[in-house]
């Protein structure tokens, strides 16, 4: 399987290919099912990655699909199976990273809606609860960028945490 988010179709929709034998062997776009002998590959993708990539069996036992060793996602389930703690804690480090870059993002997107005119007149003034220097705005912003990489590389989607890939 090779989904890559930035092959997309005329219409928008990701490309999804299949391989087989080192050869290109089918082409769908996300969400894409392909009947291979003994079931079929069900491949989902968001935003950000994939939501799922999974072999159903014709007895319609699911199994997820292991990602190429040499791929970024195969070297990150790597470290996971090697370093189990370290793994851990930077996934705890990157949902954390993204919480707080929602919770900036939504004062950012609040703060202008309150402060129009008939809105501000029902509720009076607002200011932003924390006001980050621009360094801290773009540092933030990029600690969230590698943080939604990592969430992508584990190919574990959550719709509470990647929902907005849908």
């Amino acid at each position: 399987m090779d989904v890559r988010q930035w092959k997309t179709d005329e219409n928008g929709y990701v490309k999804v290919f299949l391989y087989r034998n080192g050869l290109q062997h089918a082409v769908s776009r996300a969400p894409a099912v392909f009947p291979v002998e003994g079931g079929a590959i069900e491949v989902a993708a968001s935003n950000f990655g994939l939501k799922r990539c999974h072999f159903v069996s014709d007895a319609g036992i699911e199994r997820q699909m292991r990602p190429d060793v040499h791929s970024a996602e195969g070297r990150r389930a790597r470290l996971d199976e090697r370093r189990p703690q370290l793994s851990r804690l930077i996934g705890i480090v990157s949902i954390v990273a993204l919480l707080v870059g929602v919770c900036l993002l939504l004062q950012q997107i609040a703060v202008p809606i309150l402060r129009i005119p008939p809105i501000a007149e029902q509720i009076g003034p607002v200011e932003p609860l924390i006001h980050l220097p621009l360094w801290l705005s773009i540092g933030l912003g990029l600690v969230a960028a590698l943080a939604s990489t990592e969430r992508a590389l584990r190919m574990r989607y959550r719709w509470w945490l990647d929902a907005a890939g849908n």
